[in-house]
């Protein structure tokens, strides 16, 4: 599987984006996806994820009620749309594919098998 994020820019605070990111390969629309993102000098950490059929979704407290996860499988795509955009999501965003064995899906980084290879999100105050 391969992804491709894209969609990040600059924003000032109070604004949105919409990161999209596109998978490629075989089954890539039975795997669960997720968001992480990584401000400069600080570890990564979990956004938001999605199961393969929509059933579980979850979000990281930061940006609950602000953020929402979709995906299109019918053309491989999962979206984050951000909404009130503070200067603390300022950061690099990767998206992430997990088999979790076509169900489920998880807030740590180390269960999924592949990444995009991120898309900086920059926002101003």
């Amino acid at each position: 599987v391969q992804l491709q994020a894209s969609g990040g820019g600059l924003v000032q605070a109070g604004g949105s984006l919409r990161l999209s990111c596109a998978a490629s390969g075989r089954a890539s629309s039975q795997y669960a996806r997720a968001w992480f993102r990584q401000a400069a000098g600080k570890q990564r950490e979990f956004v938001t994820s999605i199961s393969r059929h929509d059933d579980s979704i979850y979000y990281a407290d930061a940006v609950k009620g602000r953020f929402t996860i979709s995906r299109d499988d019918a053309v491989n795509t999962v979206y984050l749309q951000m909404n009130s955009l503070k200067p603390e999501d300022t950061a690099v965003y990767y998206c992430a594919a997990g088999w979790f064995n076509g169900y489920g899906n998880s807030r740590y980084e180390k269960e999924y098998d592949y990444w995009g290879q991120g898309t900086q999100v920059t926002v101003s105050s």
